[in-house]
């Protein structure tokens, strides 16, 4: 028999705090300060706030608003900049294929420099054939990625 071990209740689950409550109170001042809420919205929402019980009630009155002290162009700034990134960022199947072509070379690399080390003959450059697959992937690997950046361009 093992020792059962006490599951912990999900963020959003937990009770929250009267400072937890004064911190969503004082970031609903600071949308209103900037304008993102009407006073009647501000009101509306500051009452919820002090009402709530949980995480998830009061971090579902702020999910609308941005960080405070951001302004529209930051945001939009940041989700372009998250767009550039995922684009930029490559598909699993070619990060497998480019981790599988790196340790085969650095696998026969090491096979071939161990085999000049002890031979007294010269011996036959043989990992220089590893360009022809490296370039083959690096042909795949240039065309996906013009591929999903004009898909992208097209989206915009």
């Amino acid at each position: 028999m093992g020792k059962e071990v006490a599951r912990k209740p999900e963020l959003d689950k937990l009770r929250a705090a009267d400072v937890d409550r004064h911190k969503i109170a004082e970031q609903l001042k600071g949308a209103l300060d900037e304008g993102r809420l009407t006073l009647a919205e501000y009101d509306d929402r500051v009452s919820q706030a002090y009402a709530a019980r949980t995480y998830a009630d009061l971090l579902g009155i702020v999910d609308d608003l941005p960080q405070p002290g951001l302004s529209a162009d930051e945001v939009h700034a940041r989700h372009l900049a998250e767009e550039r990134r995922a684009v930029r960022k490559l598909p699993t199947a070619l990060m497998v294929l480019w981790t599988i072509y790196g340790s085969i070379a650095a696998i026969n690399l090491m096979v071939w420099f161990l085999v000049v080390m002890t031979a007294e003959t010269e011996i036959y450059p043989w990992p220089v054939w590893l360009l022809v697959p490296g370039a083959a992937l690096t042909a795949t690997t240039v065309g996906v990625q013009s591929i999903r950046s004009r898909q992208t361009r097209q989206r915009r």
